[in-house]
């Protein structure tokens, strides 16, 4: 009989992240492929970007409302709470072998509770790593513990899922899904994504990419980007907008009005897809924000990354990340060095630390094969104890 290998996607992101695993999975003659979509995909304000993954061929078995209308923490908290129904009556009525969640929103912890509940095995990918800027750092970490499979994207990062206690048997670094995505995509040429994007590429562009910060007021640390974008009459900006995250909202409509004060020079999408986003860093000369994909998939672009503030701090990053405070002045600053000659000179010898050799291969390889007998009986591996 067939493994059922459920995956849970909330976001346009997460699924570009996933999309070649989900393929592979379909593909596998020993696999049943299950996918759930839930929070963002099935929100007219984000895209109702659930479509997106229908028309990539893939058929949705359970589609599960759990976002609010609106990012306070209340709402956020009262979404996890219909999350974790809407999952356990789904997983009653899929009965995975595996269920496989990716990083640290609050949708998929609200999924890892459900399964762990319902004694289904979690595969959990991107685990081990350090947010210390943002809540997503406890929700990463608790992910981890009601897992029984982890692929990590670093020695580093498996090492410290070892750490919180995992047995080292199962946690495997494997590399970043993003970065072999890269490698498999056939990426849009600068005219065919110029049209898509109903975008004119200039001299000088940047990708600006901000989430909020849930520990701090996001909208605070965004105006001050404002302020410093608000300079560069030179440069063409490309906005993505915020996830829903509280604070999200804010943060949107400031892109919203930026856009609107420079019409010329500044576009935005709510969902770009991972097609166009990565076809993006091949023309700009850099990305500039706080989001993860600006220290794992823009370094193997051979372009700078401007990290603001702290929601990435504790991350590995390679020499093409330059960090900056939240503030005007700090942010100014970045830009003149992303443009500089010598740091331009460092961008040519970047090893991007988050490539792994045959990403989903491996996972795949893995997910076959592993024993699940008494694979939820776990223990605490204990790193102050010699293995028996």
């Amino acid at each position: 009989m067939n493994r059922k290998i459920c995956v849970v996607t909330g976001t346009r992101a997460e699924y570009g992240l996933l999309y070649w695993l989900i393929k592979a999975v379909q593909e596998e003659l020993s696999l049943d492929l299950q996918l759930i979509a839930t929070c963002m995909h099935l929100s007219p304000e984000f895209g109702l970007t659930y479509k997106d993954i229908e028309q990539d061929g893939f058929k949705i078995d359970e589609k599960i409302e759990m976002l609010l209308s609106a990012d306070t923490p209340s709402a956020i908290s009262k979404s996890m709470g219909l999350g974790i129904i809407g999952f356990a009556d789904a997983f009653a009525r899929l009965r995975p072998d595996v269920v496989i969640l990716l990083g640290d929103r609050f949708e998929a912890l609200s999924a890892a509770i459900a399964a762990m509940n319902a004694r289904i095995p979690i595969a959990h990918i991107h685990g081990g790593e350090l947010t210390l800027g943002v809540i997503d750092e406890a929700i990463r970490h608790s992910i981890t513990k009601m897992s029984h499979l982890h692929f990590a994207s670093t020695n580093e990062y498996r090492d410290r899922i070892i750490q919180l206690g995992e047995d080292p048997n199962k946690v495997f670094n494997v590399g970043a899904l993003g970065v072999y995505n890269i490698k498999k995509l056939n990426l849009l040429d600068k005219l065919s994504l110029e049209q898509s994007l109903e975008f004119k590429f200039h001299k000088k562009n940047l990708l600006v990419t901000f989430h909020p910060v849930t520990v701090n007021k996001p909208e605070l640390q965004f105006q001050s980007l404002l302020s410093a974008l608000e300079e560069l009459s030179d440069t063409q900006l490309i906005f993505t907008k915020a996830n829903a995250d509280a604070g999200g909202r804010k943060i949107n409509q400031l892109i919203d009005q930026f856009i609107q004060d420079h019409p010329d020079r500044a576009v935005s999408f709510v969902s770009l897809g991972y097609l166009r986003y990565l076809s993006i860093l091949q023309f700009v000369d850099g990305v500039i924000g706080n989001s993860s994909s600006g220290l794992i998939e823009a370094p193997s672009f051979k372009i700078g990354t401007i990290n603001i503030g702290d929601r990435q701090q504790g991350r590995i990053r390679p020499n093409s990340v330059i960090d900056c405070l939240p503030e005007t002045r700090a942010i100014r600053s970045a830009i003149v060095q992303l443009y500089s000659a010598p740091f331009q000179k460092t961008l040519e010898i970047i090893i991007n630390p988050y490539e792994g050799k045959n990403t989903v291969e491996t996972i795949i390889n893995i997910l076959k094969n592993i024993s699940l007998i008494e694979i939820l009986k776990k223990s605490f591996y204990d790193l102050r104890k010699p293995s028996k």
